[in-house]
């Protein structure tokens, strides 16, 4: 039975404070306005008989004694095949005014997938980009955030991938965008042809802060319902900083005590639940999650990118356009190197990367004016081919390709006993590639 109450004693914001009983937190309520129309919004807290709601939508244009029904059920996300190519907002009614969606009724904020059902990740997710796919492998129920700054093309790569991947669904979760972001994700999908199998949930910045706390739970819930039908989904959410902002805000409004820098104490925790989602389940589907984390003033030491190294398996971290091989790290790609890659992957890409940072030192050397030895000559044209064919995000290599274009860039740039590799190794792919 539905339980309708009219006393509401206290509207701050989205915050509805109304006098009621026998609720639950989470639970679902619809406001009747004076004009007829209704509004929903979920209950946040509750004190004694004092229950505070979170509104879905503007406030202005309630009174006092508006009927506030609660319903008795949680937010429930709709997820079928019908929601590919679609986007919906935060509490998922759609956006591109399509049709509403039909399907199954899946609640939000469920506990995270049955352990006894996960299996260790041992698969490689493709992307065709040299800096993840050879240096730091994404690995299928990897979950791993892009640190960056406001202004990094983090979106852009997010849109790599997801045209790339082989993934059977990709869902984009969208948090604090702006608009010309958003119809970049759309004008995206479209141009690659990757709508068919893309479902964007998106807040934009205009938007209510409710709504961006929910759009990462509407994806994980849909990515959880595909998965159990045998789907391999990888999820992408930016920006998680707009998350735990919309957090923020809504704590100070209810005037609770912050913790570190005006963030909640269960900052953690909020981010966690998100996060460990991400699962290779037993017979069945996945869910690989990558999640953008902008740092505020590029400070990773920010209790967002802090609680967020905590919780994933690593880290791409962007900067000045480029994934830069010494920040980022993939705590999985050892169960994949070598054993579902080709032999030679971990020790072409070690290579690599230890002799980009000699060329670094080189070209140190270089801009304070000391003499400049014939190697430390070779390590500067090295670093300057490595940087055009590896770290550019717009070249486009599947993993064995990079793998053989590593090869050839170190025949071009140093002798077979240079470069620190096996003998083995380098009798078997040096000569092949001169």
């Amino acid at each position: 039975m539905k339980k309708v109450y009219d006393r509401i004693v206290d509207m701050r914001g989205n915050l509805i404070t109304v006098i009621a009983e026998n609720v639950s937190l989470g639970e679902l309520a619809r406001i009747q306005k004076q004009d007829g129309r209704s509004i929903y919004a979920s209950v946040l807290r509750f004190e004694g008989s004092k229950v505070t709601l979170q509104s879905f939508e503007n406030t202005r244009g309630i009174s006092t004694n508006d009927k506030v029904t609660f319903l008795g059920r949680q937010i429930h996300a709709v997820c079928s095949d019908a929601l590919l190519g679609r986007r919906l907002n935060g509490v998922g009614d759609p956006i591109d005014l399509g049709p509403p969606v039909q399907g199954d009724s899946v609640e939000i904020g469920s506990p995270s997938f049955n352990p006894v059902k996960r299996i260790i990740p041992r698969d490689l997710v493709r992307t065709n980009i040299p800096m993840i796919d050879v240096f730091n492998c994404l690995v299928k129920s990897q979950k791993i955030p892009i640190f960056s700054i406001a202004g990094e093309p983090y979106n852009a790569l997010l849109m790599r991938i997801a045209n790339q991947t082989d993934a059977d669904i990709v869902i984009i979760g969208g948090m604090g965008l702006r608009f010309d972001d958003y119809q970049a994700f759309i004008d995206n999908a479209e141009k690659s042809g990757s709508l068919d199998k893309t479902i964007m949930f998106i807040h934009q910045a205009t938007d209510p802060a409710v709504e961006c706390l929910l759009v990462p739970d509407m994806a994980l819930a849909c990515a959880e319902k595909f998965a159990i039908q045998d789907k391999d989904v990888l999820v992408l959410l930016t920006d998680m900083t707009a998350f735990a902002d919309s957090i923020k805000e809504i704590m100070i409004t209810m005037d609770q005590v912050p913790s570190n820098r005006g963030y909640p104490g269960s900052l953690y925790s909020d981010l966690a639940s998100r996060y460990e989602k991400a699962v290779d389940i037993d017979g069945s589907g996945s869910i690989t999650v990558i999640s953008v984390t902008t740092m505020p003033g590029g400070d990773v030491t920010h209790p967002i990118p802090d609680n967020t190294g905590y919780i994933t398996e690593g880290q791409f971290y962007l900067h000045d356009g480029r994934i830069d091989p010494f920040g980022s790290l993939s705590r999985l790609k050892q169960q994949v190197i070598g054993k579902v890659t080709r032999e030679d992957h971990g020790d072409i890409a070690n290579a690599q990367i230890r002799l980009y940072a000699d060329s670094k030192k080189a070209k140190e050397r270089q801009s304070m004016g000391f003499r400049l030895s014939k190697w430390d000559e070779k390590l500067l044209v090295y670093g300057k081919l490595f940087e055009e064919r590896m770290m550019n995000l717009e070249v486009n290599y599947s993993l064995e390709e990079a793998l053989d274009l590593g090869w050839r860039t170190l025949s071009e740039c140093f002798d077979p006993h240079e470069v620190g590799i096996k003998q083995t190794l380098v009798d078997k792919y040096w000569p092949r590639l001169q």
